[in-house]
């Protein structure tokens, strides 16, 4: 971008995060996911870090929060209340490093406190004499709101401290002498403190359940929650949703050194501190500290939500001197876990021809990272989902994956259009035969079924991982074949000869003799793979097990040749296609037609006569899984799900990609995604891996 580029996107973004904000933090409106929000705020830090001069004072960098609501009375802190700067990568957190050291001109010795990012709600809390006066928000980070009503209801939060004796007796059995000599000496008439209000996950769930019962709408994510109990008018309500509290900074200077001392010092007044924060020495321990708090099981240990860890240069003299960038400490940052969702820019749209001959358009993405994958490309399914989100190509839009696995696009981000943004338009003719494009319902076809395109597709789909799974026949190597015309249908792939592949380039007499022993091995395959293989339009794993019950509910024969496999798909009719359980009208018509086209079943001749053979998984083992259905949610260590859900089906069970109160086991690998919440919310039995595989043996 030119320097007038960037000066244009840096005033955009100041504008919608400026806007989300007000909503967020003013109106208790979320109008946009925290972490796409995070992204934004990111994307216009980096910038102004590239480009200092265009930082101004107005700039979402330079504050901390919304404006005090005039509902409650305005209290100013004696120090501003700032907010950390955001890092999601281990790189990031190498440069916000490096920046301090080039700050402050030497190298710092790399010993850090971190703590576990709550989500919930920054206040401060003033202690005179001991007792509690007064308790605020953060505000603007400089004023905020006094909430001291609400904040008493919370039983974390000491109405009076510790007395004297007993401070100095804490402090010294934390060999903390120095401090407890100079509280001897001088007793601070005032303490101020700063800390988190947040609310238990259980409590949540319950307030969300009564909520639902009286019809209303559940609260979004406790952080909402939390904030919005808080800034209540009426105590007692804040009081019903019992609310938790962490203290984690004091304002007070006792001669301590170090954050960590602060934290003893915390607890030895008698606030509350979060066990789990830990002092760490070096980069690479931070990293591990923070991927262990990113595992799914180790957070659903908690309490509470977290959404990362806060990472602080440890001894007080080297973060003072660090001192503030923007309205953030330039000693201490905020390591995010990997976000649910992001923003990033639309920088093109491609198309594809998928093997059905389905014009698909995807979106070529400046690359994100989300959930700790890189994200470059989104499918956008049809022009008209192109229409619903009104996308151009060079909008920025907020990104997620759909099962934690699939890169979606959520909205476009409108308010940071520059004018020069370019409507997309679906091509009238293939961009890869050139055959005029046809359009059937939502989608744009090409007609051409010798299109290279399809014939690619096709191939690919064959070999792969839920088909014939032929390792070592990438896309680019069947790409190759096809370009020296070695290849043409599926069945032409176990003709392939030693001597033919041997003499390409990239290829020896050893990689050709392992390809061909490779293709060989595969000539057996279960039914359900045989048919997902094929191809069918609108037929997938799921269908294609429907299928392979139907057959075997008339035919039960351990081996099935490939002949009776057509004479049976030839002669069923519509009718009957229809009326096997979840198959729909439009399905059992594309099957119909497939079984019924002279080039199908010229493929499965061909198919037969070089030699594939169809076994019936459930002929071949008891079905002791009959009658049971099963739901996946996370990534298997010991196989892949299309494995997984290949062995349910060879033993009678069944495998949905819904969970509901009919699911009988929701199996729970690393990284779950959203069913595992609904299995928890409707009661369904969780298993975890090592349970799942001993229910195969």
């Amino acid at each position: 971008m030119t320097e007038k580029q960037v000066k244009k996107r840096i005033e955009k973004l100041r504008k919608v995060i400026n806007y989300y904000r007000y909503a967020y933090h003013v109106l208790d409106k979320s109008l946009i996911s925290d972490s796409a929000l995070d992204s934004l705020k990111k994307e216009l830090f980096d910038l102004e870090q590239k480009y200092p001069k265009f930082i101004t004072p107005d700039s979402p960098t330079q504050r901390v929060g919304g404006k005090p609501l005039k509902e409650f009375k305005k209290v100013r802190h004696p120090v501003p209340m700032l907010s950390f700067n955001d890092a999601f990568s281990e790189e990031d957190m190498r440069n916000w490093f490096e920046r301090a050291e080039n700050y402050l001109g030497f190298k710092i010795k790399p010993e850090f406190y971190c703590e576990l990012k709550l989500d919930g709600l920054g206040i401060e809390l003033t202690y005179e004499n001991g007792i509690l006066v007064c308790g605020s928000t953060r505000g603007d980070g400089r004023i905020g709101e006094d909430v001291t009503q609400n904040l008493r209801t919370i039983e974390a939060i000491p109405l009076r401290l510790l007395e004297k004796e007993e401070v100095i007796k804490n402090l010294e059995k934390e060999k903390l002498f120095g401090v407890a000599e100079n509280l001897k000496k001088k007793w601070p008439e005032k303490i101020v403190v700063r800390g988190e209000v947040f609310i238990d996950k259980k409590q949540f769930e319950k307030i969300n359940e009564e909520r639902m019962k009286k019809g209303l709408n559940p609260y979004a994510n406790p952080r909402n929650l939390a904030a919005g109990s808080v800034r209540q008018l009426d105590p007692k309500i804040t009081a019903q949703r019992k609310l938790n509290s962490y203290q984690y900074e004091l304002i007070n200077d006792f001669g301590h050194k170090t954050h960590e001392e602060e934290h003893k010092i915390l607890k030895a007044f008698g606030f509350k501190i979060n066990p789990h924060n830990r002092r760490i020495e070096g980069l690479d321990k931070v990293f591990e500290f923070r991927n262990y708090w990113n595992q799914k099981k180790t957070r659903d240990s908690l309490a509470y939500e977290i959404d990362g860890i806060v990472v602080i240069i440890n001894r007080n003299e080297i973060f003072d001197k660090a001192g503030v960038v923007g309205k953030s400490p330039r000693g201490a940052i905020a390591f995010k876990f990997s976000p649910k969702q992001a923003e990033t820019i639309v920088k093109d749209i491609k198309v594809q021809v998928g093997r059905t001959g389905i014009l698909t358009p995807v979106a070529v993405l400046k690359p994100v990272n989300i959930g700790g994958a890189t994200v470059s490309r989104a499918t956008l399914h049809n022009l008209d989902e192109i229409r619903k989100l009104d996308l151009k190509i060079g909008d920025t839009v907020v990104l997620t994956r759909s099962g934690d696995v699939i890169p979606e696009v959520l909205k476009v981000i409108k308010g940071l259009r520059t004018g020069k943004e370019k409507e997309f338009k679906m091509p009238s003719y293939c961009p890869f035969c050139g055959s005029k494009v046809i359009r059937e319902g939502a989608y744009f076809k090409c007609p051409n079924k010798n299109c290279r395109a399809v014939q690619e597709r096709n191939l690919k789909h064959f070999v792969s991982k839920p088909a014939f799974d032929i390792r070592g026949l990438g896309n680019k190597i069947i790409e190759k074949f096809l370009d020296e015309a070695l290849i043409s249908d599926p069945s032409s792939i176990f003709k392939l000869k030693k001597e033919d592949i041997a003499s390409l380039p990239g290829f020896g007499e050893k990689s050709a003799d392992n390809l061909i022993s490779e293709i060989n091995s595969r000539k057996k395959i279960f039914l359900p793979r045989f048919i997902n293989a094929l191809g069918i339009p609108q037929v997938g794993e799921e269908t294609a097990q429907l299928l392979a019950d139907k057959i075997l509910s008339k035919i039960s024969e351990p081996e099935l040749k490939i002949e009776k496999f057509s004479i049976f798909f030839q002669n069923i009719s519509l009718e009957e296609l229809q009326a096997i359980k979840d198959i729909g009208p439009e399905t059992a018509k594309s099957i119909y037609d497939w079984f019924h086209s002279q080039k199908n079943l010229k493929l499965l001749d061909n198919l037969d006569k070089v030699g594939i053979v169809i076994e019936s998984p459930k002929l071949h083992r008891k079905q002791i899984l009959a009658g049971k259905t099963f739901v996946f949610t996370g990534q298997l260590k010991s196989m892949s799900r299309d494995l997984a859900k290949e062995k349910i089906r060879e033993l009678g069970g069944e495998v949905s990609e819904s969970v509901s109160r009919k699911t009988n086991f929701v199996v729970l690998g690393e990284k779950p995604g959203s069913k595992f919440e609904k299995a928890k919310q409707l009661g369904v039995k969780i298993i975890n891996e090592q349970e799942f595989l001993s229910m195969l043996q």
